[in-house]
C-alpha cells in the first residue's frame, strides 16, 4: 500500500460523555482505516493549550482549552491512504449546522462548541499531534483485509 499516512483523532469530553466513542470508532473502521493507538485520557488545561496552540490568537482559545480538558476524552491513531483528508470528511465541517447529513458531526451533534471530535487538518499536524499523545508510538501491524481495502 503506497502513501499511507496516520492521523489523530480525539473524541471530545461531550463525545465521551454521550457514549458515542463506540460509534466514531465503527464509521472509522467501516471505512477501511486501522486504528494503530488508542488511550483514555484526561489532558490538563496546558496540555490543550499546547494542542491547540495554532489557534492561541482567536477569541475561543480559552473555553476551547477550558472545555477540551473539562473530562476525559479518546485519543486514536488511524492509518491508511488518505486517512488525514478522508478522516475529516468523516467528521464533518467543524461546525455541525455546515456539516452534511452522514457524517460524524452532521449525525451526531448541533453545537460547534461541542462538536464530538477533534481531527487533524493536515499530515504535518497530525505528525506533531500523535507525538504529542502518543510519545510512546503505536502499533504497526498488517490487517488481514488490506487486499479488500486497497489494490
Amino acid at each position: 500500500m503506497s502513501k499511507t499516512e496516520r492521523t489523530f483523532i480525539a473524541v471530545k469530553p461531550d463525545g465521551v460523555q454521550r457514549g458515542l466513542v463506540g460509534e466514531i470508532i465503527r464509521r472509522f473502521e467501516n471505512k477501511g482505516y486501522k486504528l494503530v493507538g488508542l488511550k483514555l485520557l484526561k489532558p490538563t488545561v496546558e496540555q490543550a493549550q499546547q494542542h491547540y496552540s495554532d489557534l492561541s490568537s482567536k477569541k475561543f482559545f480559552g473555553g476551547l482549552c477550558e472545555y477540551f480538558s473539562s473530562g476525559p476524552i479518546v485519543g486514536m491513531v488511524w492509518e491508511g491512504l488518505g486517512v488525514v483528508k478522508g478522516g475529516r470528511v468523516l467528521l464533518g465541517a467543524t461546525n455541525p449546522a455546515d456539516s452534511l447529513p452522514g457524517t460524524i458531526r452532521g449525525d451526531l451533534c448541533i453545537d460547534v462548541g461541542r462538536n464530538v471530535c477533534h481531527g487533524s487538518d493536515a499530515v504535518e499536524s497530525a505528525e506533531k499531534e500523535i507525538a504529542f499523545w502518543f510519545p510512546e508510538g503505536v502499533v504497526s501491524y498488517n490487517n488481514h483485509s488490506e487486499g479488500q481495502i486497497y489494490e
